[in-house]
């Protein structure tokens, strides 16, 4: 199949070209290059701006377009509209950000999504990005109806994540001694290994599919619990868990990647039956644990988000004296 990827060199994009490749498709990359350019010798760049750029696409033919980085609903439609003609599938890039409602767990498809009260918006912060995710899909839908694939993953997690929030746990338990854990540990958990989603994105472009589906794991229960036992397992580590409750947490304002407090437990125990039986399947979760924590020592960029030592150990000494 001959398909066009928009982005295509940073994270997620970079696993589905190389999901493609290995399918023996035919990939096209349309960027601004100014991510990895070098990545991807053998495939065809064409370089451009999506933001009254597209006329670099016009006269050409592919099977389907994968949107990657998509985040403007204005700039989505512009890019379906133009290759309305030209494309068979529009494959966007979503997120269960989109739901409307994290307090109940089960969100579906069929849930309700995230509005925006200003439509023109266009920055993206915390507060906007699932109201812009949703009216990005709405905006594709409008330019190619019935012809869009709408992905909406979960926290994606691997190699290359420029974001460490699933990198951060591994390497912390990595670190030993006492770690925080933070709220329940029973409390669920979801993740998607890089590399899965985009090898079961590429099979449901093969297979022609459109529609919207959840795209998160695993296709089991998986608690904060089990997820960090798993680390120690994986690292050998002797690290001692100490868990902290969600209130003395909320109470000194700390963040931490991958959880969430109760009345937003929904954004981590969503639906994903329908991508199970369209075929999205899992590596074990040891295999992403070493695969993730062996980049991220070789990588040496400092961790992006979660507790510096200080911060970890002034927290605990404040918990274990209020216990």
């Amino acid at each position: 199949m001959r398909i066009l990827i928009i982005g295509g060199t940073r994270f997620l994009g970079r696993a589905i070209v190389e999901a493609a490749q290995e399918r023996w498709h035919k990939v096209t990359l349309f960027n601004r290059g100014k991510s990895n350019p070098d990545l991807f010798p053998k495939c065809e760049h064409i370089r451009g701006d999506r933001d009254g750029g597209l006329g670099v696409l016009q006269g050409r033919q592919w099977d389907a377009v994968i949107d990657t980085c998509g985040y403007v609903p204005r700039l989505v439609h512009a890019a379906a509209s133009a290759l309305a003609p030209s494309v068979n599938r529009y494959i966007f890039i979503s997120s269960i950000s989109a739901y409307a409602d994290f307090s109940q767990m089960g969100i579906d498809e069929q849930s309700p999504t995230a509005t925006l009260e200003d439509q023109t918006v266009e920055t993206v912060t915390d507060e906007t990005y699932g109201g812009l995710k949703a009216a990005c899909e709405r905006a594709a839908e409008q330019a190619m109806e019935e012809r869009v694939l709408v992905i909406r993953p979960g926290l994606i997690v691997g190699p290359h994540d420029p974001t460490d929030r699933f990198t951060y746990w591994p390497y912390r338990v990595a670190q030993g001694g006492e770690m925080l854990a933070p709220g329940n540990a029973e409390q669920q958990t979801q993740f998607v290994d890089v590399r899965d989603l985009a090898v079961w994105t590429i099979h449901m472009v093969e297979e022609q599919k459109t529609g919207i589906y959840n795209a998160t794991g695993p296709d089991y229960t998986l608690s904060m619990g089990q997820f960090l036992e798993a680390c120690q397992q994986v690292t050998g580590s002797n690290t001692h868990l100490t868990w902290v409750k969600e209130d003395f947490l909320t109470a000194h304002d700390v963040d931490l990647p991958n959880w969430v407090p109760d009345a937003y437990k929904g954004l981590l125990a969503v639906n994903c039956q329908k991508a199970f039986q369209d075929g999205l399947r899992f590596r074990p979760l040891a295999e992403t644990i070493r695969d993730t924590l062996a980049w991220k020592q070789t990588d040496g960029s400092a961790m992006r988000v979660g507790l510096t030592p200080e911060q970890e150990h002034t927290l605990l000494e404040a918990w274990h004296k209020k216990s």
